[in-house]
């Protein structure tokens, strides 16, 4: 059995299960320090994972057991796809049929688990001598179980300065048909950045053993992207998103005290430009089964230090500008997608990206040049 340890980029631990190597986004100790059952299914999918390898062989397989969730009364989601890149040229797509399914029921918060078997994925390539990643399901939890080849395969160091991101589950990837279409890896590629993502769906909430995580991962670049996890939550007022930012950063800047870091505000989500939240489930889509989202919250509550994307904007503008850190920028959402993008491109459920519209969020990011 091939030790695949040594060929997986951008997870920050390998997990030995029973079957194989689960990779994490986040270390033990981090995931120890909450028990929300979101954070836990989130990072432990591998947005930004990837195998990389260098190899004359013209056949791979690679044994995966995957984890596919699905909703209750909803469509079911398609299988992840395993984006092969040779030599920087999108290669195949393939899918895993099969594996656990965890059944999740949106309403309740109640999972189900049913337990499944390995696949196996035959990797067709050309001859001679080149470089192969291959990009794991970005939404999809993936234990690797075994690789096999038929030529002597090496592990293929990480190219570029490392970009450590963090965000919400735009950064993570949703609603992005493939990992390879996810705005920070089609970013990461334009830019030849060696990307580890921490898009957490759902969880990018200022937790403090984020930052600590951000704090001892060794980083060229930083970039944070806050904000519409906590109007989703309706988590935070006004008073609070302020210092609590201040203190993420300063923990960061603790293990990185050189470091360029971005800030980033939310992209344009019409929903929550101006009403908080919390973001609720739109009932009506689901009886017409797809998935939608709207905000619950009171507009009446901003008075009263209720966060919405422009109050959002507002404060993270005000902690770059307090902190007269020469290294550290802000980047205001909407020059990566705004309202004007949104008449072209919505929202398909009113809240996440789809795949042209990670595109251009990923190459606008890209063309902001240097930090």
């Amino acid at each position: 059995m091939t030790d695949l340890r040594a060929f997986v980029l951008g997870a920050l631990e390998l997990e030995r299960t029973d079957r194989g190597l689960m990779p994490h986004r986040l270390p033990a100790w981090a995931r120890a320090q909450t028990d929300d059952p979101q954070l836990h299914l989130v990072e432990a999918q591998p947005a930004g994972v990837r195998l990389a390898m260098r190899t004359a062989a013209t056949r791979l397989e690679l044994d995966v057991l995957p984890t596919k969730r699905q909703y209750a009364g909803a469509p079911a989601r398609p299988d992840g796809s395993y984006d092969v890149v040779v030599d920087g040229e999108l290669a195949e797509r393939l899918t895993a049929p099969g594996g656990n399914v965890l059944l999740v029921d949106m309403m309740t918060g109640a999972n189900t688990f049913e337990p499944g078997e390995p696949t196996t994925l035959v990797i067709a390539l050309p001859a001679g001598e080149k470089d192969v990643e291959v990009w794991l399901p970005h939404d999809e939890q993936t234990e690797l179980v075994d690789l096999r080849a038929d030529a002597p395969v090496a592990p293929l160091p990480a190219a570029g300065p490392r970009w450590v991101h963090h965000g919400s589950s735009i950064s993570h990837g949703s609603i992005a048909t493939y990992p390879t279409e996810t705005w920070p890896v089609v970013a990461a590629r334009l830019a030849g950045l060696d990307l580890v993502n921490l898009g957490l769906g759902g969880s990018a909430l200022l937790d403090p053993f984020v930052a600590r995580t951000i704090r001892d991962t060794p980083a060229a670049l930083i970039s944070l992207k806050l904000g519409i996890n906590v109007v989703n939550q309706d988590l935070l007022r006004r008073r609070a998103l302020g210092p609590a930012v201040h203190g993420f950063l300063d923990t960061i800047r603790d293990g990185h005290p050189s470091t360029p870091i971005r800030l980033v505000s939310p992209i344009f989500c019409g929903m929550h430009e101006s009403v908080p939240g919390p973001t609720g489930v739109d009932m009506a889509g689901m009886a017409e089964g797809r998935v939608a989202f709207v905000a619950d919250g009171d507009p009446a509550a901003v008075a009263r230090g209720a966060l919405t994307l422009e109050v959002v904007r507002e404060v993270l503008a005000e902690v770059v500008e307090r902190r007269h850190d020469p290294l550290l920028s802000y980047v205001d959402g909407l020059a990566l997608y705004g309202a004007a993008d949104a008449e072209t491109l919505p929202l398909p459920d009113n809240l996440h990206p789809d795949s042209a519209t990670h595109r251009l969020i990923g190459e606008r990011f890209a063309a902001l040049g240097d930090w």
